[in-house]
Parts: C-alpha cells; structure tokens; sequence
C-alpha cells in the first residue's frame, strides 16, 4: 500500500512539474491524467476494503461496577499497563454502594483488579485468572 500512494505521489508530482496546455490531456504523448485517475480509484479501492478490516478495532463502551462499602474504588488493568486505572463514581444506597465507570477498549481480552481503599480486590462476577496475588479478573471486550 506505501508502495502504491508513493506511486501515486510521484505521477502527480510529474503532471505537476510539466505544464498541461489548455485542453489537453497528455503529457510527452501520455494521457497522464486519466492514468492517475485510474490509479487513483484503484488505490482507493484497495484502501476502503482495509477499514472494514478496521471496523472490528473500534472502541467499545464497557460499564464496569463494583458494590461494597468503601471510600474509594479504582478499575486497574492490564487496558493501561496497569499504570493510571479508571476512577469509580459512587451510588449510595441504604445497605450497598454501587461504584461504576464506562471505558472505551478496543475489543480484547483483559485483565483487570479493583483498587478498594488502597487494598486489591476481585469482583466474584467476573471470571477470576490465576490464584492467590496474582489472580485477576478477566474482561472480555466484543
């Protein structure tokens, strides 16, 4: 595809160095423009069926929650290297609180672990990787 658009940037590079009389389609006898054109159309052609490739590496929206009583929940994961994670916003209810985020991911596999009051903890609704420290919950992102 490189290979392609440098192709093409050379040829219009040519039709634009030579001047085109008025009227006239051809450059040293060659019907240059119509040749780009077609190149062109080609390329495009070429390039509309690599993003429907693209379609299925679109961000998806996933909400993610968490219940307890606490002050504080962060989402960590493997989405960010594990490095800034995701805030939780609280509901309050009488007995529970709801804490939830929506983030965007490309679809993928990826593990995740709720930072609760500064202590690692897995949601029971999620499938759990792993045992003891190092487990984690899976999310799967469709």
């Amino acid at each position: 595809m490189e290979l392609e658009l440098q192709a093409l940037i050379t040829l219009a590079e040519e039709v634009a160095r030579y001047g085109i009389k008025d009227g006239s389609r051809k450059i040293n006898g060659r019907y240059i423009h119509s040749h780009l054109a077609l190149r062109l159309e080609e390329f495009h052609e070429k390039l509309l069926e690599q993003i429907k490739g693209v379609d299925g590496m679109q961000f998806r929206e996933v909400a993610l929650v968490w219940y307890g009583m606490a002050e504080d929940v962060k989402v960590m994961g493997s989405f960010d290297g594990w490095i800034h994670g995701e805030q939780m916003s609280p509901e309050s209810t009488a007995s529970v609180t709801k804490f939830s985020t929506t983030i965007k991911l490309h679809p993928g596999r990826y593990e995740i672990k709720f930072l609760v009051d500064g202590e690692w903890q897995l949601s029971p609704e999620l499938q759990i990787l792993g045992e003891g420290p190092l487990a984690n919950n899976l999310l799967v992102v469709e």
